[in-house]
């Protein structure tokens, strides 16, 4: 793979803070600009729930609290889980143009953000489970990809400086994904990197630390060592056309609550897979599936699969064995996910 470069997200020599605005760079920069070989990009969002491409944000996020904070909801276009973003917290986003090799694996893209660290004084960072970074038993980056062709964005946060209250309060994730980890709540599982961290970095606002991470990402001395390109006006008008058209609009970001009469979830090794789904005469007759998995196929291929079918555990098997569960959904059996449907 080419040497990595910087791409640079600031608009008119200011950051873009619009969380609406930079969850949707990465779809312009994977299907549009493509830019070839392997950038990065770098931004810092307003305070802001993102939720995962195949998320129930009405399952996910207390909204009253929302409303009430003026916190944004934005629905990304990769899968995973729902996070709190403020000013304390760093996004990054490899992407890579032309060349699929390393899609799927988090620990090369994660491998810079922990060398950093490690240089900074948080020597106990380290990949931990499928996509997340951890320190002292504690998660303070989770990553996610998206792949187009043959290419693909691969990403996470990196919580530097969170207001911890706020997160807890504003997501309401399932008991059930809480129970399977074998906490109670929310914050004992997070942390900031912060205070790991060795002087000068830990008395950093969140702005300086973004510098100093990058001289060490990209192993140089001044921003300017390292070889950037700029978004350019033309870069923001087509940007700002497809939030227009879909991604600053509430059918995007909120979706539809389809309110199917029964909803249950489970949280399984691929992530929680959630159905909410009606019944008529014994037979499914509306299915609408969520969770918090990563996948590069298509979900409503297995919706489509589950219409009609007779609400009982041989039926729904078969219906489910006709369809490539690993390529749409994740690496998981048939009948683990009719259990759950019966449950």
């Amino acid at each position: 793979m080419k040497r990595m470069f910087f791409i640079d997200t600031s608009r008119n020599g200011k950051p873009v803070y619009n969380a609406i605005v930079n969850q949707s760079l990465d779809n312009y920069l994977v299907n549009d600009l493509r830019l070839p070989g392997h950038g990065l990009i770098l931004y810092v969002n307003n305070p802001s729930v993102i939720i995962g491409l195949h998320q129930n944000a009405y399952a996910e996020v207390n909204f009253p609290y929302l409303k009430e904070k003026n916190i944004q909801l934005v629905r990304r276009t990769s899968g995973g889980g729902a996070v709190y973003h403020d000013y304390g917290n760093f996004i990054f986003e490899n992407i890579v143009i032309g060349n699929d090799e390393h899609f799927g694996e988090y620990d090369y893209f994660a491998k810079p953000i922990i060398d950093a660290l490690h240089a900074m004084g948080a020597t106990d960072a380290k990949m931990h489970g499928r996509n997340d970074i951890m320190i002292d038993g504690k998660k303070f980056s989770g990553m996610t990809m998206f792949k187009v062709g043959d290419s693909f964005a691969a990403g996470g946060t990196l919580m530097f400086d969170l207001d911890m209250e706020t997160a807890n309060k504003v997501l309401t994730p399932e008991k059930d994904k809480l129970e399977s980890k074998g906490v109670k709540s929310v914050n004992k599982r997070i942390t900031n990197i912060k205070s790991y961290l060795d002087e000068p970095y830990l008395s950093m606002d969140p702005v300086q630390f973004k510098d100093e991470l990058l001289k060490h990402i990209f192993k140089v001395d001044k921003l300017s060592d390292i070889k950037t390109y700029k978004l350019t006006d033309h870069d923001w008008d087509i940007i700002d056309s497809r939030l227009k058209n879909k991604y600053d609009t509430d059918e995007w970001n909120y979706g539809k609550n389809p309110g199917f009469t029964n909803y249950v979830s489970k949280h399984f090794d691929i992530g929680t897979v959630a159905f909410n789904f009606s019944l008529k005469d014994k037979k499914i007759s509306d299915i609408k599936i969520y969770g918090d998995f990563i996948t590069g196929g298509d979900v409503s291929l297995i919706e489509k699969a589950l219409l009609g079918v007779k609400f009982e555990k041989s039926a729904l098997i078969e219906a489910l064995s006709k369809v490539d569960l690993k390529n749409n959904l994740g690496n998981i059996e048939p009948e683990p996910l009719v259990d759950l449907l019966l449950s």
